[in-house]
């Protein structure tokens, strides 16, 4: 298959499919190898942005999403905006973001109060899911985000998000380490 077929077939597949496909999914439909597969996508995610689209790329999955700047127009499509997060809601999906797989406990420890229900709207939203257990004592369940957290955050994947100031990065790792509360909010 010629390279422009390629892309075009890719973004056929991606468009129909509505949701992450597999790479290997992809490349085995196509009949490319994974280089072919990855030249194809960086093709089609400089063709997509010219048409308001953009491609995220979530693990060994990829999507095709709109881009966020044109959200406040699809809302109004679909009739309204979709619900908006809490600041404690907003804090555990940043913990969550950056420092996946993560477990409940290990929130709480970043937070230092209970996560509980702001895990579970994360979790009725679908911005988060369990990615597993654990193999520790209790084998806690570990959370990490999906796909529909790019697109609604309008990241092309979890390499995107912006760096954590060090100082931060290295006083969370060392709370998220120890065991110890996260300092307040005044703190940081």
């Amino acid at each position: 298959m010629a390279r422009a077929d390629r892309v075009a077939a890719l973004g056929a597949l991606l468009f129909a499919a509505g949701e992450p496909v597999a790479r290997e999914r992809l490349a085995a439909l196509l009949a490319c190898t994974a280089e072919e597969l990855e030249a194809a996508l960086r093709e089609l995610a400089e063709r997509a942005a010219a048409l308001g689209l953009m491609l995220l790329a979530h693990g060994e999955t990829v999507q095709l999403a709109t881009a966020p700047e044109h959200g406040p127009l699809i809302a109004q499509l679909f009739g309204g905006e979709t619900g908006r997060l809490s600041p404690a809601a907003l804090e555990t999906l940043a913990i969550i973001a950056y420092l996946q797989p993560v477990t409940r406990a290990e929130i709480e420890t970043v937070r230092g109060v209970d996560s509980s229900a702001a895990l579970q709207t994360l979790l009725a939203y679908g911005l988060v899911e369990p990615r597993g257990r654990r193999p520790t004592p209790g084998q806690p369940v570990e959370y990490g985000t999906t796909p529909l957290f790019l697109e609604r955050f309008g990241l092309p994947s979890l390499e995107a998000l912006p760096p954590l100031p060090d100082e931060l990065a290295t006083l969370l790792a060392e709370r998220r380490r120890s065991g110890q509360p996260a300092p307040s909010r005044s703190a940081l």
